[in-house]
C-alpha cells in the first residue's frame, strides 16, 4: 500500500471516529436540554466559522443566504438527520442507533435510482434486503423499551441520505466552502424556527428554558469536533480516493460500541452484533460490487 493511501485511510478512520464521540457527548446530554436546541447551537457553531472563511474569501457579500431552492433543502434535510440522530442515541443504545445510522449507503443508492434515474441495480436491491433484514435483527430487542422511537436512526439515515442526492444536484453551482456554508446556515436557520415552534407547542420535551453553561459549551464542542471531523474525512478522501476510504466509515461502529461501553454500559447483546454485522456486510457488498463495475470500465483512449 501506497504511503498516500495509509495517511488516506488514517485521516478517515479518525474522522469517522471523531463523529462517534460527539454522538456519546450528545448521549450523556438527554433530557438537558431540547434537542431542536442542541442541534441549533451546533450549527451556528459551525456556520460562524464557515462565514470567517467566506468572508476572507469572497467579502461580507457572499453571507447572503442562497436563493436556490435546493440548497435550503438540503439544509432542512441535514438538519432532520441531526434531530432524529439525537433523540436515537438518547432512547436506544449508542452502538445500535449507530449501526442503523449504517443503512444511509443503501438509502441512498434506492434514491439515486429512483430521484437521479441511476439504472435499477439486482446487486442494489439485494444488498437493500439484507441490510433492512439486519435492521429488524437489531430492533428487534430494542423495540420493547423505545417503541417506535427505534426508527429515529433510520430516518436520520434516510435524511443524510436525501443530502448526499441534493449533492449531486447541486454539484458544480458553487464552490466546495460556498456549498458547506450554504448547507449550515440553512440548516441553522431551519432549526432556530423549529426551536421556537417546539417552545410554543406546549410539549414539555420541547420547552426552552436558560441552560447551564456545560450544556452549551458541549453543544459547541460538538459543532467544533463535526467540523473537524468532516476535514479529516475531506483530507483522508483527497489522499488516499473516495473508494479506498469508503470502508474506514465502520471504524465509527467500533468507537461507538466501545464508547456506549465504557460510558453508559451498553453491551450489545449478540443478536445487536449479528444485526450490525449483516448490516455492514450489505454496505460493504454494495461497494465492492460498485468498485468492480467502475474497475470493468476501459479507460478512454489518449
Amino acid at each position: 500500500m501506497q504511503q498516500s493511501d495509509r495517511a488516506g485511510l488514517l485521516f478517515a478512520l479518525a474522522g469517522f471516529c471523531t463523529l462517534s464521540l460527539g454522538d456519546a457527548i450528545i448521549k450523556g446530554m438527554a433530557g438537558e436540554w431540547p434537542a431542536p436546541a442542541m442541534a441549533a447551537t451546533r450549527y451556528m457553531v459551525g456556520t460562524a466559522v464557515l462565514a470567517v472563511l467566506m468572508v476572507r474569501q469572497g467579502g461580507m457579500a457572499s453571507l447572503a443566504l442562497p436563493r436556490d431552492g435546493l440548497q435550503w433543502l438540503r439544509g432542512i434535510a441535514i438538519s432532520t438527520s441531526a434531530i432524529c440522530m439525537f433523540l436515537a442515541v438518547w432512547l436506544m443504545p449508542l452502538a445500535e442507533a449507530t449501526a442503523i445510522g449504517f443503512t444511509q449507503p443503501i438509502i441512498t443508492a434506492v434514491l439515486a435510482m429512483i430521484f437521479l434515474g441511476e439504472r435499477a441495480r439486482l446487486t442494489t436491491w439485494l444488498a437493500t434486503v439484507v441490510a433492512f433484514a439486519g435492521v429488524f435483527i437489531v430492533l428487534r430487542p430494542t423495540f420493547d423499551t423505545a417503541g417506535w422511537g427505534v426508527l429515529l436512526p433510520l430516518m436520520a439515515a434516510t435524511g443524510m441520505a436525501t443530502v448526499i442526492i441534493l449533492n449531486r444536484k447541486v454539484h458544480g453551482r458553487a464552490s466546495v466552502l460556498a456549498m458547506q456554508y450554504w448547507m449550515s446556515v440553512t440548516a441553522m436557520v431551519f432549526l432556530l424556527g423549529v426551536t421556537a415552534a417546539g417552545h410554543v407547542s406546549g410539549v414539555e420535551q420541547f420547552a426552552m428554558h436558560w441552560p447551564h453553561w456545560s450544556i452549551v459549551a458541549r453543544c459547541a464542542f460538538i459543532g467544533c469536533s463535526a467540523t473537524l471531523a468532516q476535514y479529516l474525512i475531506y483530507m483522508g478522501t483527497a489522499k488516499a480516493g473516495a473508494g479506498t476510504v469508503a470502508p474506514m466509515t465502520y471504524g465509527q461502529l467500533l468507537m461507538a460500541v466501545a464508547l456506549g461501553a465504557i460510558f453508559f454500559g451498553d453491551f450489545p447483546d449478540a443478536v445487536a452484533l449479528l444485526g450490525a454485522a449483516i448490516i455492514i456486510g450489505a454496505g460493504l457488498f454494495l461497494w465492492w460490487t460498485a468498485r468492480v463495475r467502475k474497475q470493468a470500465v476501459p479507460a478512454p483512449r489518449p
